[in-house]
């Protein structure tokens, strides 16, 4: 391994609220219990937590070796790495999709981040007190077709993210996952305690937790292994920068054990949180992204206390944008730092920058733009599927099998303490297992 050079994680308790951070965002209190809702419940789950193991698992540790081993930006780490090797040099690709596809990725998440800020002040403000359905859609669509309501949210959530960044690695991104982490399992345990008073806490654990077999469809089990990849913030160079922050101290598997079920359980507390509130007020299950933005608000509206506990869920929902947010532009701030004579400051003023031009065009996308389409998208939704379908897939599918097949296999096991047939059950995974996972996804979604 290289000597160790780089800005380092103060302990290792920060590095894995860092990264539970980056892998905790929209995907698991937004995206998780719609999946679950679209996806007939429990059966869907278990396929999700086997997909984790088999798929998340191994691309995660093998972000991190690829991060730790570089001791630099992804790009630098890919292309260093493969020369150190003996390599085909067109490795750095790996690298610079991921770094590419942090950046795309921030720019349309930031308009969703600024949604739930709008939202949280919409909670405080009691917008959804007494509203009927129709009454929340007109909010919802409203709020879209205003491009200077959302560039007022997306700038203020980019200018929260700046600000993050820009303090460096001790500073900014442990100081703000030390608070954020802890607030959002408090408020989702709060929720959950919500929940379970509702009277119908019992149904939703057995919609999450008692499998309908007959559900499971090759469909069902490619968007579980789909939600299991991206919720891991796998294959955006997350996880390879801050891997190159990490010591040589840290065990790289029990490490990502902890960060997976850390993960994992807030998803499942987010729709534990959730279900309670949709079957008690006899709510779409499978309502779609709308479940949180349409659905729910609706449910607080017209709920006592409802004032409250939307605050407080959407609070929820910020810290959970924000936590990945930091994590997406700081892979592209370290390559920019560590390749041009700027500054940490400025390097993260001028990607954040970038990023805000670009989340314009996505949030115009909603309005003065709704008619211009490229490929038959809108830009939002041409940022989304590119990043989704295309860069994240085949950056981590890169990941996995340079780790697997041009990392020195007795190094890798002596680096995450493998031997005998914990060796090898990580060579048949690593090599196969979940490359042919991310395979399957990669086509499925392209034939989507």
């Amino acid at each position: 391994m290289s000597k160790l050079t780089h800005a380092q994680w103060s302990s290792k308790m920060t590095f894995v609220l860092a990264a539970a951070g980056s892998a905790v965002g929209l995907g698991n209190i937004w995206k998780f219990p719609y999946m679950v809702g679209e996806s007939g419940g429990a059966a869907f789950v278990l396929v999700y937590l086997l997909c984790i193991g088999l798929i998340g698992l191994p691309i995660l540790v093998a972000e991190w070796l690829i991060g730790r081993r570089g001791q630099e930006n992804p790009i630098n780490a890919m292309a260093d790495l493969a020369k150190r090797g003996g390599h085909f040099p067109g490795w750095i690709l790996v690298g610079i999709s991921g770094v590419l596809g942090a950046f795309l990725i921030l720019s349309f998440y930031s308009v969703i981040g600024g949604w739930s800020l709008y939202y949280t002040l919409g909670s405080v403000s009691g917008n959804f007190s007494g509203q009927d359905a129709d009454g929340i859609g007109a909010l919802f669509t409203g709020m879209l077709g205003s491009p200077g309501l959302l560039l007022l949210w997306h700038t203020l959530f980019m200018v929260l993210v700046i600000g993050i960044v820009a303090r460096g690695v001790t500073k900014g991104l442990e100081g703000a996952v030390r608070t954020l982490m802890p607030a959002l399992v408090v408020l989702m345990l709060v929720l959950v305690g919500y929940g379970i008073t509702t009277g119908h806490f019992g149904e939703a654990l057995a919609f999450m937790f008692s499998p309908n077999w007959s559900a499971v469809s090759g469909e069902v089990v490619l968007a579980a292994m789909g939600q299991a990849f991206f919720t891991l913030s796998l294959g955006m160079g997350i996880m390879m920068a801050y891997g190159s922050y990490l010591g040589e101290d840290v065990n790289l598997l029990s490490t990502a054990r902890t960060v997976i079920i850390l993960d994992t359980a807030i998803a499942l507390l987010a729709g534990l949180a959730i279900f309670p509130i949709v079957f008690a007020n006899g709510l779409d299950l499978a309502s779609g992204p709308g479940l949180i933005f349409v659905t729910l608000p609706l449910a607080f509206g017209n709920m006592a206390g409802g004032t409250i506990l939307g605050l407080m869920f959407f609070l929820l929902l910020t810290f959970a944008a924000l936590t990945s947010a930091i994590s997406l532009l700081e892979p592209v701030v370290e390559f920019i730092e560590e390749r041009t004579p700027l500054s940490r400051v400025s390097a993260t003023l001028v990607c954040g920058l970038g990023v805000w031009v670009l989340g314009i065009l996505a949030l115009l996308s909603f309005n003065l733009l709704g008619d211009v389409l490229i490929l038959g998208f809108n830009v939002f939704d041409l940022l989304d599927n590119f990043t989704s379908k295309i860069l994240l897939p085949l950056t981590g599918l890169g990941a996995i099998l340079f780790a697997a097949w041009c990392l020195d296999r007795q190094g890798v096991a002596q680096e995450l303490g493998l031997s005998g047939g914990t060796e090898t059950l990580w060579v048949v995974v690593a090599r196969y297992v979940a490359p042919l996972g991310v395979i399957a996804v990669f086509v499925n979604s392209l034939l989507g």
